[in-house]
């Protein structure tokens, strides 16, 4: 199973020119306040770009394990196709008041004993069992993907202009 570094990242504030935000670190959400939402989230937003360039968004289910955004689609899925063209992408909670956005690099898991675990805490999140679906991911013939974040931004609506955090990862 991959893992993100054990270093958190560093936060900043986000370039926003013309939203008034502070230059100070004051304010500035924790880490932690974003892995919340990540792991609390039902559906998370994806972003990813055809190979004509034009972007495709989708609402998909994933798991936040170990520093790492987990989730799985068709092998044929467009989402699919798109990624094994280019590998970066933008994912979003489903929150947009309190949102924690990652941009970063998809990566294939490909540890099967790991995707064994896997399958029942999706099962488990999602209250939805699998079946033939989670047979395939196990047979590395549907792929589970994860998402490792490069930089991540926080976003919390009622405390915007004093809290807006960008973390950029080791």
């Amino acid at each position: 199973m991959a893992k993100l570094k054990d270093k958190s990242p560093k936060a900043t504030r986000p370039y926003i020119p013309g939203y008034g935000l502070p230059k100070s670190k004051k304010g500035l959400l924790q880490w932690k306040w974003a892995e919340d939402r990540l792991k609390k989230s039902r559906q998370y937003w994806i972003a990813t770009t055809r190979p004509d360039g034009r972007p495709h968004v989708m609402v998909i289910w994933a798991l936040w394990m170990n520093g790492l955004l987990y989730f799985s689609t068709g092998a044929k899925s467009r989402k699919a196709q798109n990624l094994e063209k280019n590998p970066h992408c933008t994912m979003c909670t489903d929150h947009a008041a309190q949102a924690v956005i990652l941009e970063g690099v998809v990566e294939t898991e490909r540890n099967v004993e790991w995707i064994r675990d896997f399958v029942p805490r999706y099962e488990k999140k999602y209250n939805w069992k699998l079946g033939e679906m989670g047979d395939k991911m196990i047979a590395l013939q549907d792929p589970v993907f994860y998402l490792r974040p490069r930089v991540a931004f926080g976003l919390w609506e009622k405390k915007f202009q004093s809290s807006a955090t960008k973390w950029i990862f080791p």
